[in-house]
C-alpha cells in the first residue's frame, strides 16, 4: 500500500488566511487532515500592501495547520486575486506532421505557446493559459484532440494575467514564510473546482466569490472558463457602510452584519431594535434592524449590479442557463440570494464545498470555497518525479577553485 500524496492549499484573502492540508489516497479520495485560519493582515483588496504583516499572517495559518495535521508544510498551491487581475481570450494555430500517433501533447503545447504570443505590457505576466476548446481541420468543439489525425490544430485559450509587482509580492510573502509554491491559481478558478457541478459548467454558469475586499467572477460555459475578472468591492464595504451609517466602530459593525444583517429589509416581518455602541463616549444606542438592513441593501444592490454589468460586458449573458452561484464569506448574508434572483432574473444558489472527508465541519461553508478548491486543483495535476540534480560543489571547494583561478594566467 503506497503512502498518500500530501497536498497543501493556501488561500491568502483580505480578511483571513486559510491553509488546508489534504491526503490523496490510492482510491482517489481526498481527506482533509489539517485546517489553519488566521486573521489576514497586510492586504488590501486582495493585494499585498505590507510584506512583513502578510508573511506573519501566512506563517500563523500554516503553523496551525501543521499542528492539527501533524505534517510539516514545505510547499503549497496558492490562490491569487486582486483588482490587478485581467484576462483575454486568444487563439493559437499550429501545423501537425502526418503520423500514425496523431496529435500529441507536444502539439497541444505548441498551440498553447502560439496562443500565449499576445502583446501584454512589460509590467504584467501570464498566470494561466487555459484551453477552452480545440479545432482540428475546421472541426470545432473538441475537448481532447490527443490521438486525432489532422494537419491543422487550433486552440481557443483563456489567458489570465496579473501585475508583475503584485504577483511578486505575494510570492515573496509565501516564500518568506518558508513555503515553496507548487502553482499560483486564480481564486475564482479554485472556487469553481469546489462548488460548481459539472452540469452547471456545461450549461453555462456565472460564479461570484464575494470575499472581504474583492468579488471574483468566473463565467463557465461548455465545461471551461470563458471569462474572468476581479471587482474591487466585497464584504468589507458592507461593514464600512454600516460603521459610517450607524456611527459605530468597524468591529461592532462587523458583528452587527453577521448577527443581524439582511439584504432584503422588506422581508423582515418585525422591526426589532438592536443596541449598539457608538463612537465618542461609547454610549449605547438603539437602532432599528430594518434600518440596518436598508444600509446593507444599498451596497448589496451595488455589488450585484456590478456583477450584472460584467455579465453583459462579457457578451455571454444569453448563455447562462444554470444562472448564478454565490460563494465567499458574504454569500451567507441572509436575503442576498433572493435579492440576486430578483435583480439578475437568473437561477441563484449558494455554493458550498461538498463530498469532503476528514475535518469537514468548518469547511462546508461558502467562505472556504477557494481553499478547498486549491486542494482539488492540486489533486488533479499530474505528478512527475523531480529530476535528480547534481549536488553543487561545497563552499570550501568553490573557494579553493577561485583561489587557484586568481593565480592562473588569464
Amino acid at each position: 500500500m503506497t503512502e498518500p500524496r500530501i497536498i497543501v492549499g493556501i488561500d491568502v484573502g483580505t480578511t483571513k488566511v486559510c491553509t488546508l492540508v489534504g491526503e490523496v489516497h490510492e482510491d482517489g479520495q481526498l481527506r482533509i487532515m489539517g485546517v489553519g485560519t488566521a486573521p489576514s493582515r497586510g492586504l488590501r483588496k486582495g493585494v499585498v500592501v505590507n510584506v512583513h504583516e502578510a508573511t506573519e499572517a501566512i506563517q500563523a495559518s500554516v503553523h496551525k495547520a501543521e499542528r492539527i495535521s501533524g505534517y510539516e508544510i514545505t510547499r503549497a498551491y496558492v490562490g491569487v486575486g486582486g483588482g490587478h487581475i485581467s484576462a483575454i481570450n486568444s487563439r493559437g494555430v499550429v501545423g501537425i506532421s502526418r503520423g500514425e500517433r496523431g496529435i500529441t501533447e507536444t502539439d497541444i503545447e505548441r498551440a498553447l505557446d502560439a496562443a500565449r504570443a499576445v502583446a501584454i505590457p512589460e509590467n504584467r505576466e501570464i498566470i494561466h493559459t487555459i484551453p477552452r476548446s480545440y479545432i482540428v481541420d475546421g472541426q470545432e468543439g473538441i475537448k481532447d484532440p490527443i490521438g486525432m489525425q489532422g494537419i491543422r490544430l487550433e486552440v481557443e485559450a483563456h489567458i489570465v494575467t496579473g501585475a508583475s509587482t503584485s504577483v511578486s509580492n505575494l510570492v515573496k510573502c509565501v516564500r518568506d514564510a518558508g513555503i515553496e509554491i507548487d502553482d499560483l491559481i486564480l481564486q475564482p478558478l479554485a472556487s469553481g473546482e469546489a462548488v460548481l457541478k459539472e452540469a452547471e459548467r456545461e450549461m453555462g454558469v456565472i460564479l461570484a466569490d464575494i470575499g472581504g475586499g474583492t468579488t471574483d467572477i468566473g463565467i463557465f460555459i461548455e465545461g471551461s472558463i470563458w471569462h474572468s475578472v476581479v471587482l474591487g468591492t466585497g464584504g468589507e464595504h458592507l461593514t464600512r457602510d454600516i460603521a459610517i451609517g450607524l456611527r459605530t466602530p468597524f468591529n461592532t459593525a462587523e458583528e452587527l452584519k453577521i448577527k443581524y444583517g439582511h439584504a432584503l429589509p422588506a422581508s423582515l416581518t418585525t422591526d426589532e431594535l438592536i443596541e449598539v455602541t457608538s463612537f465618542g463616549n461609547g454610549a449605547r444606542q438603539q437602532i432599528s434592524r430594518i434600518h440596518l438592513a436598508e444600509v446593507i441593501e444599498a451596497r448589496a444592490e451595488e455589488i450585484l449590479s456590478l456583477i450584472l454589468r460584467e455579465i453583459k460586458r462579457s457578451g455571454y449573458d444569453g448563455l447562462l442557463a444554470a444562472g448564478l452561484v454565490l460563494c465567499g464569506g458574504s454569500a451567507e448574508l441572509p436575503g442576498l440570494s433572493d435579492l440576486a434572483r430578483r435583480m439578475l432574473q437568473l437561477p441563484v444558489r449558494i455554493g458550498t464545498p461538498h463530498d469532503l472527508q476528514g475535518l469537514t465541519d468548518v469547511l462546508e461553508s461558502p467562505a472556504y470555497a477557494t481553499a478547498v478548491g486549491l486542494l482539488l486543483w492540486g489533486m488533479h495535476q499530474k505528478v512527475e518525479p523531480e529530476p535528480k540534480r547534481k549536488k553543487p560543489p561545497s563552499i570550501f571547494w568553490q573557494r579553493v577553485r577561485d583561489w587557484f583561478r586568481a593565480f592562473l594566467p588569464g
